[in-house]
């Protein structure tokens, strides 16, 4: 195997994450938090938006070699797509365990329900473009509800929730 496909394969699975042997979308996309949480960390919003950019065009790249060289349409290994889904969620998620689990379930819900777009992507663009944008799409969806979620937040935030 050459070292562009195995670079593939690391990059696609995210480093392994989506060979779980169930629910690799799930693991894929838990394993996008501490990279996003790194990012946003050292250079807020705009790091972790340059970041998806360009893990979005690593992954349509990946995705086109994993898929012509095991002959599957989307294998469920690839995972990169999450990555890519669950940052452009994160994009306006506070630095928060809590803020995380929010925007984690909500970009779970939108990939997994697949509204339009997210649906349209996934079943008419049969190739490696398609297989990053819907869950480029359900991310944006998770960035909305964020964005209205953290609106609509009392005054002192999870704290003042809790009490």
């Amino acid at each position: 195997m050459s070292a562009k496909i195995k670079t593939a394969f690391v990059l696609g699975t995210w480093f392994g994450s989506g060979k779980a042997p169930f629910a690799s979308g799930t693991f894929g996309s838990l394993a996008a938090l501490p990279f996003a949480w790194g990012l946003m960390f050292f250079g807020g919003w705009p790091l972790l938006l340059c970041a998806t950019v360009a893990v979005y065009f690593v992954g349509v790249r990946a995705a086109k070699i994993i898929m012509d060289e095991t002959h599957t349409e989307d294998p469920g290994m690839i995972v990169i797509d999450e990555v890519a889904g669950m940052w452009t969620t994160l994009l306006v998620t506070p630095l928060d365990p809590f803020s995380y689990m929010f925007a984690f379930a909500f970009f779970r819900i939108f990939d997994i329900v697949k509204p339009w777009p997210v649906g349209w992507a996934d079943t008419k663009l049969k190739n490696a473009t398609g297989v990053m944008l819907d869950d480029i799409f359900a991310g944006l969806y998770g960035l909305i509800c964020m964005l209205l979620l953290l609106r609509f937040m009392p005054a002192g935030g999870w704290t003042a929730l809790a009490g």
